[in-house]
């Protein structure tokens, strides 16, 4: 059958309007089912566009006026129907009693007693379906959720109750960070098990604790509560070393920061650079730093890392570090305060500095020189581009490194001649210099300068190895 065949507007969707009358259409939304959930005022994306489950009107909907033909009324859609029965459901789920005979008998009671009533007050109400205005001599909704008419209206007082009020919303309470308690201080003497003390107080049971290794440390840590908070102390690990460790886990690093040691060795370890910030972060004794054969991509995190104590860094062997990676680690930070003229580099306290197959080039080093002056032993061994130009900037009259440089290893530099021997001459702390594996350098070249030296001969133990008693 065609559509024009059909009705006048048979095929076009009718939308259902609210009665305003019964007990669903005067409530307020529940703010619990999915369709409330949905709406933008309850914090949700507004996508279903449906109202409240309790707030669907229970009214039978009027059938649509007949035409002048006089064409059957349409049968309702399957899709109207589903709709109708997905809502019965929810009602179910929902614990809402059917209330559609009960308000149906009531709407029709209330018509046919209050036609009068409301014909008078809004008599556009019935016909186009709205609502009077607030404040008018018709009917009021009161914040208590019952409806009434003025008394002096020609009626009587209509009021009953609305339905179950949706249960109030629990007080939002503040947010406030939430941090552990301090610790409490550590017991003086060692409870017994028989309820008295044992007469050797902490400290000496420390003393004791110092003979002791790391292995001895923990496992007189599981002998009891107070031993193993008295072995925490970082007097009993100045040093620890978790070198050659494929991977380092959380209770490892915890246990690092809670022994506060001032040496640290991590080299040839799979350390990340979010672990090494996080120790560093919370190690501010720290004062020697052992890093060599670590990747760059973690040994970065020290350009971050504030390390005000630190007197030894070992950096021998990183791979991928070029001069843009040590200009990195060697300027100071950026972000210093403003006005402030004087800015102080990261190793501005650092002694002594092992930078051992490193590709470093002289622009590398005249950052060095700036920004390390305090050195007294420096490690460039097995470094490829280090020269004589080198030497020559180590020990020129503008090098702060020419007064306080004591140690110096070139050893496996294949670029040094012996035409940079006599440079060393210049440095008069110098105690040690070790020049073996340099092919271009000639023992007697080396004997010579020992004979000489700075103030004072030097000692061969081994060829090209020049040492000074102190």
């Amino acid at each position: 059958m065609s559509s024009s065949s059909r009705g006048p507007g048979a095929g076009a969707r009718r939308r259902r309007t609210r009665c305003r009358r019964c007990r669903a259409c005067v409530r307020t939304e529940c703010g619990d089912c999915h369709f409330c959930r949905d709406m933008k005022k309850f914090g949700g994306p507004g996508r279903m566009k449906q109202s409240c489950l309790l707030r669907q009107c229970t009214a039978k909907p009027k059938p649509p006026l007949a035409s002048a033909e006089g064409p059957a009324v349409p049968s309702p859609s399957p899709q109207r129907e589903k709709l109708e029965r997905f809502k019965r459901m929810c009602q179910l789920l929902e614990r809402v009693p059917d209330t559609s005979s009960s308000s149906s008998d009531s709407d029709s009671d209330s018509d046919s007693s209050g036609t009068s009533l409301s014909e008078d007050e809004a008599p556009g109400e019935a016909r186009n379906g709205r609502r009077p205005a607030r404040g008018s001599s018709g009917e009021k909704e009161n914040r208590g959720g019952r409806r009434a008419v003025r008394p002096g209206s020609g009626g009587p007082l209509l009021s009953w109750p609305l339905g179950p009020a949706p249960p109030p919303r629990p007080p939002q309470l503040e947010r406030h960070v939430v941090r552990p308690p301090p610790r409490s201080p550590e017991p003086d003497t060692l409870p017994l098990a028989a309820g008295s003390d044992h007469p050797l107080p902490r400290a000496a049971w420390l003393r004791v604790f110092q003979h002791l290794g790391p292995r001895e440390l923990c496992i007189c840590m599981r002998v009891c509560r107070t031993w193993s908070r008295w072995c925490y102390d970082k007097r009993l690990w100045p040093r620890m070393d978790l070198s050659r460790r494929k991977s380092l886990t959380p209770p490892m690093l915890s246990g690092v920061v809670r022994r506060q040691p001032r040496a640290l060795d991590l080299s040839w370890t799979g350390v990340s650079k979010k672990q090494l910030m996080w120790l560093l972060n919370r190690l501010q004794g720290l004062q020697e730093l052992v890093l060599s054969g670590c990747s760059w991509l973690s040994v970065s995190a020290l350009g971050s890392a504030p390390l005000p104590a630190l007197r030894l860094l070992d950096l021998r062997w990183i791979e991928d570090v070029k001069d843009s990676q040590l200009r990195e680690l060697l300027l100071p930070p950026p972000d210093t305060k403003p006005g402030q003229t004087e800015s102080r580099g990261r190793l501005q306290g650092v002694a002594e500095l092992r930078l051992a197959g490193l590709e470093l080039t002289d622009a590398s080093l005249r950052l060095l020189l700036r920004h390390a002056p305090q050195l007294s032993a420096l490690d460039l061994s097995h470094c490829a581009h280090v020269g004589d130009p080198s030497v020559h900037l180590l020990t020129s009259p503008t090098s702060p490194l020419r007064e306080t440089l004591v140690h110096l290893n070139l050893a496996g530099c294949h670029r040094l001649t012996d035409h940079c021997l006599p440079l060393f001459r210049r440095c008069p702390r110098l105690r040690r210099l070790d020049l073996r594996s340099c092919r271009q350098l000639s023992p007697e070249a080396c004997a010579r300068l020992a004979a000489a030296g700075p103030p004072g001969p030097f000692r061969c133990p081994e060829e090209k190895l020049l040492l000074k008693d102190s």
